[in-house]
């Protein structure tokens, strides 16, 4: 099990909350949620404290997981990039996009979001952006509920590469 470097037993409110606040894409509720397991020392660990932010995310009901889907930037987009976001998005080349994939990413976005309401998520870290663009051309054909399932999946990854990432400073 890691250790996180920043043990959430160790901190204050407030200095958990800028740790940890940015681990769900603009949602930080769903940190302040775990805030009183802190104490027990629970959340020190990658595994504890991914398994109790997902258990918040399970228990916050559907409108709270639309919100959290929806607080994602679209691929390859500009908009509401945190910089964990940026950084990922970086780190899989979608900022070096070719005007092909450019031109690709956008009819995918727009396709994906009119179909199911909110932007495609994924996990970028460790694709390219070839092996991004066939995923989002096969998951913009799933059915709603198969897709929202998976981008709650997705999400939850993003946020223990996150962890693992604090675990290792």
């Amino acid at each position: 099990m890691a250790d996180l470097c920043k043990p959430p037993s160790t901190l204050s409110h407030d200095a958990f909350l800028s740790a940890y606040g940015g681990l769900y894409e603009h949602s930080p509720h769903f940190a302040e949620a775990v805030w009183p397991l802190a104490a027990g020392g629970t959340i020190d660990t990658v595994e504890g404290f991914a398994a109790a932010l997902k258990a918040q995310v399970d228990a916050a009901g559907r409108g709270a997981q639309l919100a959290l889907i929806r607080a994602h930037p679209e691929l390859a987009g500009r908009l509401k990039l945190s910089d964990a976001s940026a950084s990922e998005q970086t780190g899989a080349g979608l900022d070096h996009c070719t005007a092909s994939e450019m031109a690709a990413f956008l009819t995918l976005n727009a396709r994906y979001m009119d179909k199911f309401g909110f932007p495609f998520i994924k996990a970028v870290r460790g694709f390219d952006r070839q092996q991004i663009l066939a995923e989002f051309r096969s998951r913009v054909g799933n059915d709603p509920e198969r897709e929202f399932a998976a981008a709650l999946a997705e999400i939850h990854k993003i946020a223990r590469l996150r962890l693992n990432d604090l675990a290792e400073e």
